[in-house]
Order: structure tokens, then C-alpha cells, then sequence
């Protein structure tokens, strides 16, 4: 390359040149408020540490200084529910997206709170403890899938079992539901895994012959000894005596409260069956391309929720594609598009990718360190095509459904593959203007989110910008 080529600036650089004036860091955006990390002090938060999402705090920033009055408010990857039932607490109209079959247990286990009687429950929970050692027969059982085979002590799951099977006879909806999910959320601490970034690790005491260093977890708690301190925390926070409780809090705002609409499935799905203009609000912070599978992460609690391995088979390849294992939806978007009548939508979504041209020239430079064998996967190039290509259908529809001068908050990562920076940001936001969306601001943390130990080996240490984003439909 001559040195006149060397300063042709490239396609990302020239985005990044126009959009730069959309760039503010904001220091009052720390990453605990940009992340799970600021409402562990809040009950159900504290209960099951869901650590996908955002804070509620940056949910009341934006519904307080953006949001005029209550409306409807979207989250189209809802997970644990974070922005719905922070939306509820302010007045809003909640709508929520979620495919992962965890993040929709959390959400109804919240939503049954407020018609639980603390001290029926407590009874009931000592009832159960009291009787669930001597069962001698069980019919629930946790069937497990290969990367979950002897997750348990062998007298940790048959305690679990025979305590899920007194769950089922509890009468009381409400009371039933918080009893499982008080076990649902011990899983991790009386397995010997733990979650780590897209695997669970193992520790040494397993069954499983693990190669490496041996890694220990420390203590291992009995089935009775964590449920005993996680339903002590539940009834301590449900409890009307405890000024903290969430119940109070909710009161004290004066708002009406609106019930929280939870939908089941792929927002690639559910959001083209939604009505156009329809929301004042969407706030969301999708999968991020990082190659984390929610599969193999929350694996105990899938199985825990009945899913077979056709059934987290099925789950990876239907999630927004952001591991290198997903296959291309674009034939399938191709049909479902076709079959509600409407391919123009899918042509106009194809077209705007196509003529991104920040995102073909990631397409061609990822695709080129794949011929020289410098991505450490072959598939990390389909992935992040087709990630921004699914993001794009998304960010379209909710375009469509965003009533005129709506907002639109996203938080995201940009990420880094191969020494090559991917500018998320300004990818999905120029997509964003493309269907109608203004771009407000583009609000960048002061800390940014450092790459791999292998990549800073390879390409110095570096950081890559953590987002949230603020568009307005025009």
C-alpha cells in the first residue's frame, strides 16, 4: 500500500466523521448505572442476579427527562424485566419481548408479588421443609441435558426434586410460583459450576474429568441451606414491616398502576405483527455481538424450566444471532415477511444494509482475516453479518411502531475482532436514520470496555466505545 492509499480514510472513519457531533461523554453514565450492577440493592434484582440488561436508574432517567406524561412503553429484549416494571412504577402502559425462557420465569415470578400473604407463605415454605425429606416417592425430576449432566450433589438433587414436587401441590398460584422461583434461584450456589462469560466452569469436586488447572468454587451449600437464607431474603423484602419494601416504594409514586403485558417469543417475529405509531417509548438493550451464548450460560435454569436439548438447540438458533453457532435467518425472514404480506418492509430493511457501506467494509475486512486465518473462529465473520443484518430488521419495526417525536433508548458495546474495531454505535444508528429515527445522541461512557487478553497481546491494549444511544422518531 502507497502512502496515498494510507490516508484514504476508510468507510467506518468517514461514519464516524459525520456522526461525531452525535458523540457525548456523559460522566453521570457510570458502568453500574449502564448495567445490572446498580439494582442489587433492589428485592427482586437482589434475589436472582440476572446479570444481562441495564439498571433500573438509567430506565427513570430517560422515561423522567425524555417522557412527557406515561404511555406505552416497549422493551423488545425484555429480560428480566427491567424496564417494564420500572415503567410500571412510573405510570407507564409495559410491553415486554422475551424469547429465553429465564428472563420470562423472572418476569412472572415478579409480576405475582404483590398478591402474596407473607405470612401464608412462610407457612407454607416451613410445611414443605418439614416434609419434603421423607417423600420417599417424587415424580418431578430435573432432566438434565449433556452440559449439565451431574451439575448437583446426587443428595442435592433428590432434595431439590422432592422439594419442586411438594411445590406443584401448593394451591396457591402465587404462593407456588415464588417457592420455585426461590429454588430456581439457588441453582448456581449448591452446583458445582458457575457462570463464566459464555461457559459454565466446573469445579474440581464434580464428577467430570476436567482438563487444566483445577478450579475451586469454595463452599458448596446443602439444597436446605440455601433455600432456608434465599426464602429468609424473600419474606424479610415482601415483608409490610420492612420500610424498604419494593411494595412501598411503588405506592409512594402516585401513579396508577398499569399491568405489565408480557409476550413469549423472537421479537424478529413479534414486532412486524405490531400496529404502526404505537408507542411513546422503547428502551432495550439487545444481545450485544460478543459471542455469549445464554444457552450455555443460564444452562442450569433452562433445564430447571423443562427444556430438553431439541429445546436449547432450538433456543440458540432462534435468538438474535450473536454466537458463532447461529445460522443465517435471512431465507426465513425472506418467508415469514412474504407470509404477513409484506416483502416490500423486507426489501426496504435488505436494501438499507446492503447500502451501508460501513458495514460491507466490516463484511470485506472480516472476511479477509478469515482467509488469512487471523479470527480465532472461522464463523465470527457470518456472525457479525448476520447480527447486524437481524439488528437492522429490528431497529426497523421499531421505527414503525414509535409514535412521531418517541424515543428510542439503546444501550450497547461496540466490540473487537481481529484487531479490527466494529463500530456498533454508529452502524446501528445509521441504520436508525435510514428508517426515520433522528439521532439525538449518542451518549459514550468515559470508560470503555477493554478487549481480550489475546487481542491486546496481539494488538496492544485498547478500548472500544460503551454506548447508550437516544433517536427520535421525526
Amino acid at each position: 500500500m502507497n502512502q496515498a492509499e494510507e490516508l484514504i480514510p476508510t468507510e467506518r472513519q468517514l461514519l464516524f466523521n459525520r456522526l461525531t457531533d452525535k458523540l457525548e461523554t456523559v460522566y453521570n453514565f457510570s458502568r453500574k448505572i449502564v448495567s445490572f450492577q446498580a439494582n442489587k440493592d433492589e428485592p427482586i434484582y437482589r434475589w436472582f442476579k440476572y446479570k444481562e440488561g441495564f439498571s433500573s436508574a438509567l430506565v427513570k432517567y430517560f422515561l423522567t427527562e425524555f417522557g412527557n406524561k406515561p404511555g406505552k412503553l416497549l422493551d423488545p429484549f425484555a429480560g428480566a424485566g427491567t424496564t417494564l416494571f420500572t415503567g410500571q412504577e412510573l405510570g407507564w402502559e409495559s410491553y415486554g419481548i422475551e424469547i429465553l425462557p429465564v428472563g420470562i420465569f423472572v418476569m412472572k415470578a415478579r409480576s405475582v408479588l404483590k398478591d402474596v400473604d407473607v405470612s401464608s407463605l412462610q407457612k407454607t415454605f416451613e410445611n414443605i421443609l418439614s416434609k419434603y425429606k421423607a417423600i420417599e416417592k417424587y415424580h418431578r425430576h430435573i432432566n438434565h441435558i449433556l452440559i449439565t449432566e451431574d451439575a448437583f450433589p446426587d443428595e442435592t438433587e433428590e432434595a431439590l426434586n422432592k422439594y419442586l414436587t411438594l411445590c406443584e401441590r401448593v394451591k396457591n398460584i402465587p404462593e407456588r410460583t415464588v417457592l420455585q422461583f426461590a429454588a430456581f434461584s439457588i441453582l448456581e450456589e449448591i452446583s458445582f459450576t458457575r457462570k463464566d462469560g459464555q461457559y459454565l466452569r466446573w469445579d474440581y469436586r464434580s464428577k467430570r474429568d476436567l482438563p487444566g488447572k483445577p478450579f475451586d468454587i469454595g463452599k458448596i451449600y446443602s439444597f436446605e441451606e440455601a433455600i432456608r437464607k434465599k426464602l429468609v431474603q424473600i419474606i424479610f423484602d415482601l415483608s409490610p414491616n420492612n420500610s424498604l419494601t419494593l411494595f412501598e416504594k411503588e405506592k409512594s409514586n402516585g401513579h396508577k398502576e398499569l399491568s405489565v403485558k408480557i409476550i413469549e417469543g423472537s421479537c424478529l417475529e413479534e414486532l412486524p405483527k405490531m400496529e404502526n405509531d404505537f408507542f411513546n417509548f422503547v428502551i432495550t438493550s439487545p444481545p450485544y455481538c460478543n459471542r455469549y451464548d445464554y444457552t450455555r450460560t443460564y444452562a442450569l435454569e433452562l433445564v430447571y424450566l423443562g427444556c430438553n436439548n431439541e429445546k436449547v438447540r432450538n433456543l440458540r438458533q432462534q435468538l438474535l444471532s450473536c454466537t458463532v453457532e447461529n445460522k443465517e435467518k435471512v431465507d426465513y425472514l425472506n418467508q415469514f415477511y412474504s407470509s404477513i404480506g409484506r416483502q416490500k418492509s423486507f426489501d426496504n430493511v435488505l436494501n438499507v444494509y446492503n447500502n451501508s457501506r460501513a458495514m460491507m467494509e466490516v463484511n470485506s475486512v472480516l472476511d479477509e482475516l478469515n482467509k488469512l486465518d487471523k479470527l480465532n473462529n472461522s464463523n465470527i465473520a457470518r456472525m457479525v453479518k448476520n447480527y447486524f443484518l437481524e439488528m437492522c430488521f429490528v431497529i426497523f419495526e421499531m421505527a414503525r411502531i414509535t409514535r412521531r417525536d418517541g424515543y428510542c433508548v439503546m444501550v450497547n458495546d461496540n466490540v473487537r475482532y481481529g484487531g479490527e474495531e466494529i463500530p456498533v454505535d454508529l452502524i446501528l444508528s445509521e441504520f436508525a436514520e435510514n428508517f426515520g429515527f433522528n439521532i439525538n445522541k449518542i451518549f459514550v461512557l468515559p470508560r470503555g470496555k477493554g478487549n481480550s487478553s489475546q487481542q491486546m497481546g496481539n494488538y496492544g491494549r485498547t478500548e472500544v466505545r460503551k454506548c447508550v444511544y437516544l433517536w427520535q422518531k421525526k
